[in-house]
């Protein structure tokens, strides 16, 4: 799993989607939280991390 803190210069970029398009082409699974998120709420921001761990991993092609 890869966790990004993203600030507003992310919103809609298009640089990231490609990014987020290859990590995922090689199984793993991108979760993207804003910096305002991480400073104001880090515990739910933890709790959607230990959330996504839980998940089963995606598939690799």
């Amino acid at each position: 799993m890869v966790v990004e803190a993203d600030g507003g210069q992310h919103l809609n970029n298009a640089a990231d989607a490609r990014r987020t398009a290859w990590l995922a082409a090689r199984g793993w699974r991108v979760v993207r939280f804003w910096n305002n998120d991480i400073l104001t709420n880090l515990d739910g921001v933890l709790t959607s991390i230990v959330s996504e761990l839980q998940k089963p991993s995606p598939s690799r092609r």
